[in-house]
């Protein structure tokens, strides 16, 4: 049952990538968590949890960074969706990465797109399907 629910949030996750943005635009003011413990259970507990470890890190709408940017978050947790290859972003302070992570920032949330880079677990992030 558990496996069903998955691959239904996964392809339903899927399909939102196509259909639309963030509703959230980078201007607004991320969501204030009392702590990351709470953060980290209030997403779908059939997906994986990812944190944002950096600061003013870009959600963009395709796993490169020239597409639009649909908000910005620090130090955030989200729930991941499937993770893919994408535009190889270098950072001279942590490294370079090509995988991206498309992720929600709650349950039923459109889907958003943060590389690997920025994500705590490394290049690929076990537990997170590839898309």
């Amino acid at each position: 049952m558990k496996t069903l629910i998955r691959r239904s949030a996964t392809a339903l996750a899927v399909a939102a990538l196509t259909a639309g943005a963030l509703a959230t635009t980078a201007e607004a003011a991320p969501t204030v968590h009392t702590s990351a413990a709470a953060a980290a259970n209030s997403g779908d507990p059939a997906l994986t949890d990812v944190y944002i470890w950096a600061t003013d890190v870009n959600l963009r709408q395709q796993p490169t960074s020239a597409s639009n940017r649909l908000a910005v978050r620090s130090q955030y947790w989200l729930d991941a969706v499937c993770q893919t290859q994408g535009q190889t972003v270098s950072d001279p302070a942590v490294g370079t990465n090509n995988w991206w992570t498309a992720v929600m920032e709650f349950s039923g949330s459109d889907v958003a797109y943060v590389s690997n880079l920025y994500l705590r677990g490394g290049e690929k992030i076990a537990g997170v399907p590839d898309c």
